[in-house]
């Protein structure tokens, strides 16, 4: 992928993360929910479902920390001036409410609850100004493709409040089945909504080279790098970022989940990027596509 024109990652441009959280007291139990599923009991026994796909996966909270200001702290240190985070948990909502220019929230929703999900966006939209509306197909209880019906009625509340709505794309990393997340189901749900900005996440693979042909064909499709190092950055979600794609692909980190800041900002200077993506990666796409108005 040798290009004169790629270069490293540049030192001044402020970095916003699609994808960050705050340290668990105790990652296992958090994540108790997504047990309903899992028929293995090597998963079962794992501080979270996806763990054996990870390395120096980061350490649960010490009793006397404050995980708003660890990861604040790791913020400042990697220069990332937004995070989205969770808004459901009590760490997500404080920070949403102490500290308003570094968090915004994304809802996570599951289409099984109907009506209900569609009324809870709209309340965390009006209580959290939430920016974003996240689910994981092959996580629920039944599973639901990303084109199920039953996501319809959250897809066009998300348009009628401007919100993105991130879906998982690809093999599912915890060891369920991964049909709902074909990336071609994406297809049929830009037909249908062709206002929805609908965020793939998770790497779509390994129908990458779908997933960057189905952005060349819809103008509000696009892509985050969530829980990936960038070492593994998908080739072909690269080289499309580096030709017509530069307006499409965005950060998103996996902190504290599987990744380090420390270990993605050890990776992310060896990926080549040319030099008018990188602004557009690490900031400008994701505070227009999200509408953070930042800067």
């Amino acid at each position: 992928m040798s290009d004169a024109t790629e270069t490293t990652m540049p030192d001044d441009v402020p970095i916003i993360d699609l994808m960050i959280g705050f340290v668990p007291k105790n990652k296992k139990e958090m994540l108790a929910y997504l047990e309903r599923g899992m028929k293995d009991e090597d998963s079962k026994n794992m501080r979270f479902p996806a763990e054996y796909m990870f390395k120096n996966v980061p350490a649960d909270l010490p009793d006397d920390a404050d995980p708003i200001d660890i990861t604040l702290g790791e913020m400042d240190k990697y220069n990332v001036v937004h995070g989205l985070v969770g808004a459901t948990s009590e760490n997500g909502q404080r920070a949403l409410r102490e500290h308003p220019e570094r968090f915004s929230g994304v809802l996570e929703v599951d289409p099984n609850k109907g009506m209900d999900e569609v009324r809870k966006i709209e309340q965390y939209h009006d209580e959290f100004a939430i920016k974003a509306v996240s689910s994981f197909p092959s996580g629920l209880m039944p599973l639901k493709a990303v084109n199920d019906k039953l996501y319809y009625p959250i897809y066009a509340k998300c348009v009628e409040l401007g919100l993105p709505m991130l879906q998982n794309a690809g093999i599912a990393g915890p060891r369920f089945p991964s049909w709902p997340q074909h990336v071609e189901h994406f297809d049929e749900v830009c037909y249908d909504f062709p206002e929805l900005k609908l965020v793939m996440r998770h790497g779509a693979e390994p129908w990458e080279k779908l997933a960057w042909k189905l952005m060349l064909k819809w103008p509000n499709l696009y892509y985050m790098t969530s829980a990936f190092a960038p070492k593994y950055y998908p080739e072909e979600i690269v080289k499309y970022a580096n030709s017509r794609g530069a307006d499409k692909i965005m950060y998103a980190g996996y902190f504290p989940m599987g990744l380090s800041l420390e270990r993605i900002m050890s990776d992310m200077p060896k990926v080549p990027f040319r030099e008018s993506v990188w602004p557009k990666f690490l900031f400008e796409n994701a505070n227009r596509v999200f509408d953070f108005k930042l800067g």
